[in-house]
């Protein structure tokens, strides 16, 4: 009966995996899309986020299966109770970034700038979110301590983002619009790094039994 449900936890261990891969695919699109003003490659985030959709149903259900037919000891509960905590902000992450592509989008010919403070929030936003799937994988509270001390770098990022774009719209040099798209990008970026973060102290419960307060 072990053996039956070492396997099925290792499937599971798979498919965290092979979600988080999708996770980081759409962001890093998602952000090429907005560095090369890009549609085309904007275009391929949603049917993506719609596999997240499904990863996030089948990994749901085989957790229900590990504890509806299985007898996990509290460890093992514990990794299957993060897990499915953590698909939920998985879930939330490609939504985020389908938000991001419909912004690229909505704007048809009219590019969008991104400096190098954005382009840094979103190669944050992509190692967070791969080192906190790792962390999990690895059972790793080292791991997911560094990405949860990552998350203050990336809220430094976007309030610097902010205040420049608002002091552009005050000295006149940035368009009113384009500033909206652009402050409203770097926040999904920044609540990407919070479900990173959510990701990360799911894990140290996995391990420790306690968790944090959870960013909502």
């Amino acid at each position: 009966m072990r053996s039956q449900f070492d396997q099925q936890l290792a499937q599971l261990h798979r498919e965290l995996i092979e979600m988080g891969a999708l996770c980081e695919e759409v962001i890093a699109l998602s952000s090429q899309a907005l560095t090369e003003g890009d549609a085309s490659l904007a275009r391929r985030v949603a049917p993506l986020d719609r596999d997240i959709d499904r990863k996030e149903r089948d990994i749901e259900n085989l957790c229900l299966r590990l504890l509806l037919h299985q007898q996990p000891v509290a460890g093992d509960l514990r990794r299957i109770s993060a897990a499915l905590k953590m698909i939920t902000d998985m879930e939330r992450i490609g939504d985020q970034a389908d938000d991001i592509a419909e912004i690229i989008l909505s704007r048809g010919d009219r590019l969008l700038t991104a400096d190098g403070t954005l382009r840094a929030m979103a190669r944050a936003a992509i190692r967070m979110v791969s080192e906190s799937v790792d962390a999990y994988v690895r059972q790793d509270v080292a791991l997911a301590e560094r990405v949860i001390a990552s998350d203050d770098e990336v809220d430094e990022d976007f309030d610097r983002i902010k205040r420049r774009l608002i002091d552009g719209i005050s000295s006149g040099t940035e368009d009113g619009e384009s500033v909206l798209d652009l402050v409203m990008i770097a926040k999904y970026y920044e609540r990407i790094a919070d479900h990173a973060t959510n990701i990360a102290e799911w894990v140290e419960f996995s391990v420790t039994g306690v968790h944090k307060t959870e960013i909502t």
